[in-house]
């Protein structure tokens, strides 16, 4: 069993485990093997130690965490981008990741209503996220869960090669 909370700095190195372990599961074949390879913990973890310091930051971090310490993880704040229709204020789920070896047994879907309910508390009325046009497998998870391609596209640079992503968007 799991429990979802507020992430804290005891728990970034096993974030950053998890974001980098999970990177390289979910984007293999996807993303160029050269940048997979290139990710290491350390430079996450001290990327993710510097955002947590930031008095700026808009953003929060919600960790799931089971018998062997933190397991998934999720980021979430304001949406980055213009985004128009809707009802009102849009967060974003800037990020979200589990072990790759825990896929598919719930925290995920508990750590994606976790953020769901922060981002209701602080007033918004619906979610955006963006995601890999190939990876399939995201895209069927948030479609699971109620998001849907908003016809907005971005691109990305990955080692040399060129991946485009789609923004997805669901009510609150």
């Amino acid at each position: 069993m799991v429990r979802v909370r507020e992430m804290d700095a005891a728990d970034v190195e096993a974030v950053s485990a998890v974001r980098v372990r999970g990177w390289q599961a979910a984007y293999a074949g996807i993303v160029p093997q050269a940048y997979l390879d290139a990710m290491t913990v350390e430079d996450d973890a001290d990327r993710r130690r510097q955002r947590l310091l930031d008095p700026g930051r808009e953003s929060w971090d919600l960790v799931a965490v089971g018998d062997r310490g933190p397991v998934g993880w999720v980021c979430c704040g304001p949406s980055r981008g213009e985004v128009s229709g809707g009802t009102g204020p849009v967060g974003e789920v800037y990020a979200l990741y589990v072990a790759p070896d825990l896929i598919g047994t719930g925290i995920g879907r508990r750590l994606l209503g976790e953020a769901h309910a922060a981002m209701r508390l602080r007033g918004f009325k619906g979610s955006a996220l963006w995601v890999l046009e190939d990876n399939l497998r995201a895209r069927r998870f948030y479609e699971r869960a109620g998001y849907g391609p908003d016809g907005a596209t971005q691109d990305d640079v990955y080692a040399g090669v060129t991946l485009s992503e789609l923004r997805y968007r669901r009510a609150l």
